[in-house]
């Protein structure tokens, strides 16, 4: 039995701004169902309430309380162990991290900064980094859609700091274990009972399979012709869209 789902965004409920075919009709089948959900995504770009902005202006009903961001997993790790972050993030969630920071820091946190990547930037971190400081990433994404193009994410910037450190990163967003035992500790479900719906099968799937979840991928967002054998080789399933892996729950 399946009994929660969790649900990415991104290349799943939608492409660019506009809602996927079907997936309006996927969350309604669900809900009334009594399926719960939650929806988690990578995106360390935008704050909590963005987002949930962002998919009312598609028609897309996810309260903010049922959202997983890897953001709100930084945040809640840093204050759990008492760590100041150097950040290094994107402007528009430096605010979400404002009360933590000082003048000492204690940790390096890595988001997908945008334009605010620099060699400068960069290298700053790479000092406190040797200076013994751990480095702590939003994620380990390679690349995510832009529109009709794709673009590098926060894994290749992470990938080089850890290189050139020669250390390894704690990954606080998928596809670690830390973030998807958040998602299943708001869910109040065994692992077993939960399946991941992503159009990622690294990120998502994988990263799920290695937590103890089911993994389901969809032929939607940035998957790839031949992703289906990197997901069913280690036990995940594949379905054209959401519609159709709500019709298999069902």
């Amino acid at each position: 039995m399946i009994n929660g789902v969790l649900i990415d965004l991104e290349g799943v409920l939608y492409v660019g701004g506009y809602p996927l075919p079907g997936a309006r009709e996927a969350l309604l089948s669900l809900r009334a169902a009594g399926i719960p959900m939650r929806f988690v995504t990578n995106t360390t770009r935008l704050t909590r309430a963005a987002i949930v902005n962002r998919l009312e202006l598609m028609g897309l009903d996810v309260s903010a309380h049922h959202l997983l961001t890897p953001v709100v997993v930084a945040r809640q790790y840093l204050i759990d162990r008492q760590l100041t972050p150097h950040l290094l993030v994107h402007p528009d969630i430096v605010g979400e991290f404002a009360d933590l920071i000082g003048p000492s820091p204690g940790a390096v946190l890595l988001g997908d900064a945008g334009l605010a990547f620099s060699y400068e930037t960069l290298n700053r971190c790479f000092r406190l980094l040797l200076d013994g400081l751990p480095l702590l990433a939003m994620g380990s994404n390679r690349y995510f859609r832009d529109g009709n193009a794709l673009s590098l994410d926060i894994g290749p910037f992470m990938a080089a700091l850890q290189y050139a450190a020669e250390m390894e990163a704690v990954v606080l967003g998928k596809p670690s274990a830390t973030f998807f035992h958040a998602a299943l500790n708001n869910l109040d479900l065994p692992a077993q009972d939960v399946v991941m719906v992503g159009d990622d099968a690294e990120m998502d799937v994988h990263g799920a399979l290695a937590a103890g979840l089911r993994g389901i991928l969809v032929r939607t967002g940035k998957y790839r012709p031949g992703d289906e054998a990197k997901v069913e080789s280690h036990g995940g399933r594949v379905f054209d869209d959401l519609d159709a892996v709500v019709d298999y729950i069902l």
